[in-house]
């Protein structure tokens, strides 16, 4: 993946962020409140939005550092994604997967810290 493709992913996906934010704000108001899960679908949304960021910020570094960048898309994608899955259906058992998501945001917030910077060397970091 290129630079400027992993900035484009990391754009639509904070706009993706900024858009579920107000659906569930505006659109989804009344039925994340009637299931009581209003605080889940914003905590969804904080946390897609702070690891979009970071998959902008790690788009702009060269060599751009693609393992703690998958970390974050992988964990926006687990954690966030069965947060507003769990909000919208109320089925408890998705909660299961939302650790899966938290492990890979720890793993990239590590990689981060402790990699060696090599960008796309996946055993590097």
């Amino acid at each position: 993946m290129t630079p400027a493709t992993a900035l484009r992913i990391a754009a639509l996906v904070g706009a993706l962020a900024v858009a579920l934010g107000a659906f569930g704000a505006h659109g989804l108001k009344d039925v994340l409140a009637e299931r009581a899960m209003t605080a889940v679908w914003e905590k969804a949304v904080f946390y897609h939005f702070v690891h979009a960021l970071m998959l902008a910020v790690l788009s702009f570094q060269r060599p751009v550092r693609f393992g703690p960048w998958g970390c974050f898309l992988a964990g926006i994608v687990l954690f966030s994604g069965s947060l507003y899955a769990l909000a919208l259906t109320g089925v408890r058992g998705l909660g299961a997967i939302t650790p899966l998501g938290g492990v890979s945001f720890i793993v990239g917030w590590v990689w981060l810290a402790f990699g060696r910077g090599r960008g796309t060397d996946a055993t590097a970091g």
